[in-house]
């Protein structure tokens, strides 16, 4: 849960801080070997009553933050098997992206209705009236639930006057609105990668922490300790994630601390994005296309592609603001690598495609970058005054990109300078469960003519899997900056005019990606 700072907060935490200072000290592998023990020292387990298995989670989780594959418990060797490969700089993410630690996962039951002790065994038992399937009797006074004809309906549960009685699912499982989770032979979590969209939301939902996502924290640091210089592309929802206090002129300071050569705002790809996707929307709905979607979340966009592979052109073909903020970075300072920071695990994902490796070089969650702040001993609170450098070159529109709805009124509110005749019908969905239900009323006919703009994690950006405040919090303070920003539209962008060079720049990738990825990522992306 985002915004709650629990013992599983404090794991990760301590995981990301520690490969930070592995990558940052240069480390042995025997130093490596060793973090387990510093994480978790002494002889008796603090949260599963096992310090062994303690460490040996925690060692995949290690491997996991340093990009390595998660491995089974039958699998013998130091937790530093492989890590030649993983201090490679150039080391992309591998696929899959998310995983699940099996000798973590709680095997929880999938989906179940079960009485609790609340049940005060009432005369009525409007339960037992109202299920279709027969499956409740009382036993001892108490009502009892047959599973075996169970059918999860929920009747008895809306129907109980005490709410004695729940309906209980896997959090994983509840939170994946891509229907990817299903559970193995021995009852524990599985990902079926044919519909994950790396959102993250089931590692966010796992309360036991056995779901985790690879990361960038070593290869981005060996990066800044090289002579290339290492730019910081911060999404718009960094708003407020690593202070109480608003951060935005601190935010540079602080990224410079890091190693970093600079930090650049990515709403202003944000604006270059809506200028993009308002001249689509107005040049092909409905003349070419019967309705048009956004682009810029990739778990929304793989979703579609997965969800109605028919409408995959009426995605629009309009670049992320991800994507042209590197562009322009690269542009403006040639040879230089590009780290993109902030809230989403499917930006790792995007980041995956071989047409976009030579533009983004890293990509890190504000989670992942507390980490490595925490082992640098950087602090935003710390910045005094004489360190702030400005760092609002976008528009009000560009940075409500970070929440729910702010895609679709930056596209409407650029079409209404240019084509002020011209109607914008706005559908919009956020959570990938919800998504897919627009996308299958959009299949039907129900939205012709219509933007759909789709984010596949609740709130929006800001409730992404690496976020670090509360999604309501961080979408509070975004709305301050937007409104700060209201005189200022995309069009007003420095950047603007090169949004064509942006667009139309060749993109080249390492001739050394694997057949096997490439083929996963086909299965993906359905290129």
């Amino acid at each position: 849960m985002r915004g709650l700072y629990s013992s599983k907060t404090d794991l990760r935490r301590k995981v990301f801080t520690e490969v930070a200072r592995f990558a940052y000290e240069g480390g042995s592998k025997q130093d490596f070997e060793e973090i387990p023990f510093k994480i978790l020292p002494g002889e008796v387990g603090s949260y599963r009553d096992n310090i062994f298995l303690e460490r040996a989670i925690l060692g995949e989780r290690l491997r996991t933050a340093m990009g390595m594959p998660v491995r089974t418990a039958g699998e013998s060797g130091p937790i530093s098997t492989g890590i030649d490969d993983a201090e490679v700089p150039e080391h992309y993410y591998t696929p899959p992206l998310i995983n699940v630690i099996k000798f973590a996962c709680h095997a929880c039951p999938e989906k179940q209705v079960i009485v609790t002790n609340g049940c005060q065994g009432c005369l009525e038992h409007p339960c037992m009236e109202m299920c279709p399937k027969k499956a409740i009797s009382i036993v001892k006074g108490k009502s009892y639930i047959d599973q075996s004809k169970c059918i999860k309906c929920g009747r008895c549960v809306t129907a109980c006057p005490y709410s004695a009685i729940i309906k209980q699912e896997r959090p994983c499982t509840k939170a994946c609105g891509a229907g990817a989770i299903k559970s193995d032979e021995k009852g524990r979590a599985e990902i079926d990668y044919d519909k994950c969209v790396s959102c993250g939301q089931c590692l966010v939902s796992c309360p036991f922490a056995a779901i985790v996502d690879k990361s960038q924290i070593y290869q981005t640091i060996t990066a800044l300790k090289s002579d290339t210089p290492v730019y910081a592309a911060v999404a718009p929802a960094f708003a407020g994630q690593f202070s109480a206090k608003r951060t935005g002129s601190k935010v540079r300071a602080v990224f410079k601390r890091l190693g970093f050569e600079d930090a650049v705002e990515v709403a202003i790809g944000a604006d270059l994005c809506t200028i993009a996707e308002a001249r689509d929307f107005v040049e092909e709905v409905p003349s070419k296309l019967k309705f048009m979607a956004t682009s810029c979340c990739p778990a929304w966009a793989v979703l579609a592609k997965k969800t109605v592979p028919q409408f995959a052109d009426n995605i629009s073909m309009a670049l992320t603001p991800m994507v042209l903020t590197a562009r322009l970075i690269k542009k403006e300072h040639p040879g230089a690598k590009v780290a993109f920071i902030g809230p989403c695990a499917a930006k790792k994902l995007e980041a995956m495609r071989r047409t976009i490796r030579s533009d983004v070089d890293f990509v890190l969650t504000f989670e992942e970058v507390q980490g490595i702040m925490d082992a640098k001993g950087v602090s935003f609170d710390d910045i005094p005054e004489s360190e702030y450098l400005p760092f609002n070159e976008a528009s009000g529109d560009g940075c409500g990109f970070a929440v729910s709805g702010g895609v679709a009124q930056a596209v409407k509110d650029v079409i209404a300078q240019t084509h002020p005749e011209m109607e914008v019908k706005v559908a919009r969905a956020e959570g990938l469960a919800d998504c897919k239900k627009m996308l299958l009323m959009a299949k039907a006919g129900k939205y012709d003519g219509y933007l759909l703009e789709g984010m596949g994690c609740p709130g929006g950006c800001v409730g992404g899997a690496g976020a670090i405040v509360a999604p309501e919090k961080t979408a509070k303070t975004v709305a301050i900056g937007v409104k700060e920003k209201s005189n200022m539209t995309p069009f007003d962008s420095k950047y603007a005019s090169l949004l064509t060079d942006v667009e139309e720049r060749e993109t080249t990738f390492n001739s050394d990606f694997s057949t096997g990825a490439a083929e996963w990522e086909r299965k993906v992306f359905n290129d």
